[in-house]
């Protein structure tokens, strides 16, 4: 009977130990999937984020050529500004005379 009762008691030790490690192998694989999904939401999130910095960029780029024409026009809108000026001027004075 002692026997058996050991007997017993080993094979429920040897189940008790089977089942520990497959809970144990299955909480591993359960928190290396939620990595796993944690890692491609936060790769998506970061491809968005490169696209939304290059799209900047481009705007950003679109933006700074758009300033150098409003300078160049704002220049040449000077420049003839000024030459209506002296044009005034050279009519005024020979109007005068």
């Amino acid at each position: 009977q002692l026997h058996l009762t050991t007997s017993e008691k080993n094979e429920l030790a040897r189940s008790l130990e089977m089942v520990r490690n497959q809970l144990q192998e299955k909480e591993k694989k359960e928190h290396q999937d939620a990595l796993t999904e944690a890692n491609q939401k936060n790769e998506v999130e970061i491809e968005a984020c490169h696209e939304k910095i290059s799209s900047l960029e481009h705007f950003i780029s679109s933006q700074k050529l758009e300033i150098e024409h409003l300078k160049s026009n704002k220049e040449q809108l000077n420049n003839s500004l000024k030459e209506a000026n002296q044009a005034l001027g050279e009519l005024l004075k020979t109007k005068v005379r």
